[in-house]
C-alpha cells in the first residue's frame, strides 16, 4: 500500500540533494555572481537568460515567468510528475530510503538499486545499438531510413540504432560490462531457450523507448530482412520498466512543446513520430503496440494541464478500416479529458512519414489542420456504413448514429449535433432526430452497465472534492501528496470549508510592487538580505528587523511571512518554503524573486559590507521616523499639564538617538 511519505524525510531529500547538478541535465548555467548561476528558463521561450538558481539556498526563480520553487518542485515541473513521484526519483538517485505514514510502503532501496541497474543495462544498449547502426552490417538499416526521408543527423536525433543479425551481441557486450544473466532476463531484452538467454532483437532497425523523465525503458525493433520470421515490428515485453499501456514514443522530446503550446498529435508509428518532429509538428508521440488508453491520458492530461481552458488532443489515423476502429476507439476514451478532442485523418490513407516523403513538411502541417472534432468523425463513421440514398439507409443510419449523440453529456453540444446529423441525413425534420437521440438516451440510462456519458470537448466533469484536480503551484508539503484543497492547491474544498474561503477570496490582492520605485526601495533591498543571508542577523537584529514598519503593503506581507517561518540561521529551500507558504498566493513568486535577485558585490568581503549596510539602512530609516513621530508629539504636548507623558517621550528620544549612534558605530 502506497503511503504518505515522511516529512523529514522529503526535507532529507531536499537537503542532501544538489539543485544546481540536477538544473544542469536541463539547463546551460553559467556563473552569475557569488554561488548563483543562470541560464535560459526551461519553461517559457527567451533570448536572454532570466533563470536564476541559487545551489546553497536548494531555489530557483525566473525573474521572466515568474516559475520559482525547489529541487522537488523543478523536477515535478520539468518531468511533469507528482510531488510522491518527484521525491522517489531524487531518493532512488542519491541511494536515500524513503519512510512512510500509516503503514504505507514505498520502493524498497533493493527495489531502487535494481531499477538503476535496469535502467544503466539500456542506457548501454542503447548506445551499443547506435554504434552499430555505423557498421556495413547496418547498410540495410541505413537505406530503410534514408528511403524515408531520415539523414544520419535525424537517426541520431531520435536514438536509431541496429542490433546485429547475430544471436549473442548484445549478451556479449553487456556481459562485459558486469551485468549477469540473472539482471539482463528482467530487461526483456534477451529471449530465453535450452542453451541459456540469447538477444531478442536481431537484424532489425531498433528505437528506444524512453519514459518522461528521458530514461530509456524498453526498445521497438522494425523487421529489415526477409528471412526474419518475427512480426514487422517487435517491442520489448512487458518489464518491471516498461508498461506499454503507460509509455509513449517520443515524450521524452515531445514533453516541453505540448505543455507550451496546450497540443498533443497523436500518431501510429516510431517513423511517423520522426517525420512530424521534422516537420515542426513537435507535439507529436506515438503508442507502443498498443491503443490510446486511460493511462496514455494520464500522462496527456498532466502535460496539457487538462483543465479545460484550451487544450487540444488530436489523433491521426490511417483512412482505412483499422485506423477508423483506432478512431472511435479514442471516441470511447474521450470523455476522459476537458480538452478538445480532433482526428486528422489523411484521405489517401498516408501517414505523416509517408506525406512528407511525398509533399514535403507543409503537407504534415496541411493535415494536422485538418483536424476535426471527435463527435464529428464518429458519427459520420457511422453513417458511412449506410445508403444514405435510399429511405432504409437513412433510417437504419439514424437508429445507429443515434446512440453516438447521445453519449454526448454536455446538453447543448448534444442538441447541436442532433442538428446536424439531420441535415447529413438530409432529413427535414430535425425533431425526428431528437426524438431518436432521446429514445437511445432513456435505453442508455435504463441499462446498468450503460457507458457513462461523453461530456462535450472543454466541459469540465463534476468531481468529488480534491479529487482529479491537479496541483499547479507545484508547493512541496505533504498536503500534495494527499491532493487536498489546501493552500496552493486547486481541489474543490469541503463545504465547511466554503465560507472562510469566500471571506479569503474577498481580501484584495496585494499589488506586486515594482522594483524601481524608491518609495519601496529600501524596504526590498532590506528582504533581498535576509531571505539570502538570516544568517547575518544577531538576536538584535531579528528584533529590530520584526519591529521595523514596512509601508508597501506586499513587502510588509512577506517580512510577516519571514516573522512566521522564524528566524534562521541560513537560507535554505525548507525555511523559504516556510516563508512562501505564510505569505498569500500571489505574493509567492515575490519571495522566490526577492530571495535570488543578485546583489551588488563580487566578493565576499563586498558582499558581507553591503548586507550589513543595507540592514543598518533600514534599522536607522525605522529609528528616524520613529523619531518624528516621537518629536511631533512632544511639540504638541504642554509639559506643565502631563510633565511625566512629558519626560517619557524625553527619554524615548534619548534612547532613540543612543540607538542611532550604535548602528552608524559612532558611540
Amino acid at each position: 500500500m502506497a503511503g504518505l511519505i515522511k516529512r523529514e524525510d522529503i526535507d532529507e531529500v531536499r537537503t542532501r540533494t544538489d539543485l544546481k547538478e540536477i538544473v544542469d541535465a536541463y539547463v546551460t548555467l553559467k556563473s552569475a555572481g557569488i554561488g548563483s548561476y543562470k541560464g535560459l528558463c526551461p519553461f517559457h521561450d527567451e533570448r536572454s537568460p532570466s533563470f536564476h538558481v541559487r545551489p546553497q539556498m536548494g531555489y530557483f526563480h525566473c525573474f521572466g515567468c515568474q516559475e520559482s520553487g525547489d529541487v522537488i518542485s523543478f523536477i515535478q515541473k520539468m518531468d511533469h510528475i507528482s510531488f510522491s513521484e518527484a521525491v522517489e526519483k531524487l531518493a532512488g538517485r542519491i541511494g536515500y530510503e524513503l519512510r512512510y505514514e500509516d503503514g504505507g510502503t514505498g520502493p524498497r532501496r533493493e527495489d531502487v538499486g535494481k531499477r538503476q541497474r535496469l535502467l544503466d543495462a539500456h542506457k548501454i544498449a542503447g548506445e551499443f545499438f547506435r554504434e552499430q547502426l555505423l557498421t556495413p552490417a547496418a547498410a540495410t538499416g541505413r537505406a530503410f531510413l534514408s528511403e524515408r526521408g531520415f539523414d544520419r543527423e535525424a537517426a541520431e536525433r531520435f536514438g536509431v540504432g541496429f542490433a546485429p543479425q547475430g544471436w549473442d551481441a548484445l549478451l556479449k557486450h553487456l556481459s562485459a560490462k558486469g551485468f549477469t544473466q540473472e539482471e539482463l532476463k528482467l530487461t526483456g531484452m534477451f529471449s530465453e531457450g535450452n542453451r541459456g538467454i540469447y538477444d531478442r532483437f536481431r537484424g532489425r532497425l531498433i528505437w528506444p523507448i524512453r519514459d518522461i523523465a528521458g530514461d530509456t525503458v524498453g526498445f521497438g525493433a522494425r523487421k529489415l530482412f526477409d528471412d526474419d520470421q518475427g512480426p514487422k515490428y517487435l517491442n520489448t515485453p512487458e518489464t518491471t520498466l516498461y508498461k506499454k499501456s503507460q509509455v509513449l514514443y517520443g515524450i521524452d522530446l515531445a514533453k516541453k512543446s505540448i505543455a507550451s503550446k496546450r497540443q498533443l498529435v497523436v500518431v501510429e508509428g516510431y517513423t511517423d513520430v520522426m517525420a512530424c518532429h521534422l516537420a515542426g509538428v513537435d507535439t507529436a508521440v506515438a503508442t507502443c503496440g498498443t491503443a490510446f488508453g486511460a493511462d496514455h491520458i494520464k500522462v496527456a492530461r498532466r502535460l496539457l494541464s487538462d483543465d479545460g481552458t484550451g487544450g487540444e488532443v488530436v489523433f491521426t489515423f490511417d483512412g482505412d478500416a483499422a485506423g477508423q476502429k483506432a478512431a472511435l476507439k479514442a471516441f470511447d476514451e474521450d470523455q476522459r479529458f476537458i480538452a478538445q478532442t480532433f482526428v486528422a485523418v489523411e484521405p489517401s490513407g498516408a501517414d505523416p512519414c509517408e506525406l512528407r516523403q511525398r509533399k514535403g513538411d507543409e503537407a504534415v502541417h496541411a493535415l494536422i489542420r485538418s483536424r476535426r472534432p471527435l463527435f464529428e468523425f464518429a458519427i459520420r463513421t457511422t453513417l458511412a456504413k449506410f445508403d444514405l440514398s435510399t429511405v432504409e439507409g437513412r433510417v437504419n443510419g439514424l437508429r445507429a448514429s443515434a446512440p453516438v449523440v447521445a453519449d454526448i453529456r454536455d446538453g447543448s453540444t448534444r442538441m447541436g449535433y442532433s442538428q446536424e446529423l439531420a441535415g447529413w441525413l438530409g432529413m427535414a425534420d430535425p425533431n425526428e432526430v431528437l426524438r431518436a437521440v432521446k429514445t437511445a438516451e432513456r435505453r442508455a440510462h435504463s441499462q446498468p452497465d450503460a457507458k457513462a456519458g461523453v461530456r462535450a470537448p472543454g466541459q469540465a466533469h463534476a468531481q468529488p472534492a480534491g479529487q482529479g484536480q491537479p496541483n499547479t503551484q507545484g508547493r512541496s508539503d505533504v498536503g500534495q501528496q494527499r491532493g487536498s484543497a489546501s493552500h496552493g492547491g486547486q481541489g474543490q474544498l469541503a463545504d465547511d470549508q466554503a465560507e472562510p474561503q469566500q471571506a479569503a477570496d474577498a481580501r484584495p490582492a496585494l499589488v506586486r510592487p515594482d522594483p524601481r520605485d524608491p518609495q519601496g526601495r529600501m524596504e526590498r533591498e532590506a528582504l533581498e538580505v535576509v531571505l539570502q543571508h538570516p544568517g547575518l542577523l544577531t538576536a538584535g537584529n531579528w528584533q529590530h528587523f520584526a519591529a521595523t514598519e514596512f509601508m508597501v503593503p506586499a513587502y510588509k506581507a512577506v517580512q510577516q511571512g519571514i516573522a512566521l517561518a522564524g528566524e534562521s540561521a541560513e537560507a535554505s529551500s525548507q525555511w523559504l518554503e516556510a516563508v512562501r507558504s505564510n505569505v498569500p498566493p500571489e505574493l509567492e513568486s515575490l519571495v522566490a524573486e526577492l530571495a535570488l535577485s543578485p546583489l551588488p558585490a563580487t566578493r565576499e568581503d563586498t558582499l558581507m559590507r553591503y548586507c550589513r549596510d543595507i540592514l543598518r539602512r533600514l534599522f536607522e530609516l525605522q529609528i528616524t521616523r520613529l523619531k518624528e513621530e516621537r518629536l511631533g508629539a512632544l511639540q504638541r504636548m504642554d509639559p506643565a499639564l502631563d510633565p511625566e507623558s512629558y519626560q517619557l517621550l524625553q527619554r524615548e528620544l534619548m534612547e532613540l538617538e543612543t540607538a542611532r549612534r550604535q548602528l552608524r558605530g559612532d558611540g
